[in-house]
């Protein structure tokens, strides 16, 4: 692809044409996938294994899943060695992000380690701005500011702790937003292939080699691949064939046509949600604060998304 062909294929890629500026198509795939993600952490509670075992599941369950998509849209034919490999490489990069995100889950909690985590806002928006030469808005970067602030509200991170155990937590949860931004873009140039496109295969290949990744991870940490009871089973088969099978197919074929900068943005609706969810089902104890960042955030969203209106 040239030059030319490329910028216009990232401007076509945003939702971005002129003309799709009033089919919002695209973004709305894309939200409804990042709405149905929000419920992973839900499945993950319920499914009474360690969440480095969850994870394996998950994307050993949707890969399975997507199988027979694959066979009854007959999707197993020749895509070319490049993107075969682009698709294992993004399965490798999904494995490393859910393994260093869970590592920084142990040293720092879940809170902040799911805020460093999605700090791939910042890296899309970099890539995005640098080389895919989209241009933002001011009411889009202070959206992104602002759906920081909602998160650390929501989360009401203590950002007073110290020590090695908390330093590892933060370089994990950089490493996990690293290798969740490689993992957006290299999917997003994969499915922008329209010769190769494909709206299972692709997401097929790399929840296995992700599956096959963890496993490893699993065996050499010693812990268990017992799944205790049914509603586990449940859990962990909704967890894979809803997740990671339905939602990020949505996701998956939304990304070539949302850019870079906003569809990271979009993707913040997962920890936002989550928390919605834990308060909803699970009885979260929160206060006017926890509220108030769940406003902001959604505030962000929306006034990043129509930011991209007044260039």
């Amino acid at each position: 692809m040239n030059k030319t062909e490329s910028k216009t294929g990232i401007r076509k890629g945003a939702g971005a044409s002129r003309t799709s500026r009033s089919i919002p198509g695209p973004v709305l795939l894309l939200t409804i996938g990042a709405v149905f993600i929000s419920f992973s952490s839900v499945m993950v509670k319920t499914s009474h294994v360690e969440p480095i075992v969850s994870a394996f599941y998950r994307v050993l369950f949707g890969g399975l899943c997507l199988l027979p998509a694959c066979i009854i849209k007959k999707d197993f034919k020749a895509r070319g060695v490049k993107n075969n490999l682009l698709a294992v490489l993004c399965g490798l990069l999904f494995a490393a992000d859910l393994w260093c995100w869970h590592l920084s889950i142990h040293y720092i909690g879940p809170g902040l380690a799911t805020i460093l985590g999605n700090f791939q806002v910042f890296v899309l928006s970099f890539v995005g701005i640098v080389f895919l030469k989209e241009r933002l808005t001011l009411l889009f970067v202070v959206s992104v500011l602002m759906a920081f602030i909602g998160l650390f509200l929501i989360i009401n991170v203590d950002i007073g702790q110290t020590g090695d155990r908390y330093n590892w937590g933060l370089i994990l949860g950089f490493a996990a937003a690293l290798f969740y931004s490689l993992f957006l873009l290299l999917l997003r140039k994969l499915q922008s292939d329209r010769r190769h496109t494909s709206l299972f295969y692709y997401q097929m290949v790399l929840s296995l080699v992700s599956a096959a990744f963890l496993a490893g991870v699993i065996l050499a940490t010693g812990k268990s691949f017992a799944i205790p009871d049914g509603q586990s089973w449940i859990s962990l088969i909704s967890l894979g064939c809803i997740n990671q099978g339905f939602a990020w197919v949505l996701i998956t074929t939304s990304l070539p046509r949302v850019r870079a900068s906003h569809a990271g943005l979009i993707l913040l609706l997962q920890p936002a949600l989550s928390f919605f969810w834990d308060v909803l089902f699970f009885n979260r104890q929160t206060g006017s604060i926890g509220w108030l960042g769940f406003g902001v955030v959604l505030s962000a969203i929306y006034f990043g998304m129509v930011s991209k209106n007044k260039e």
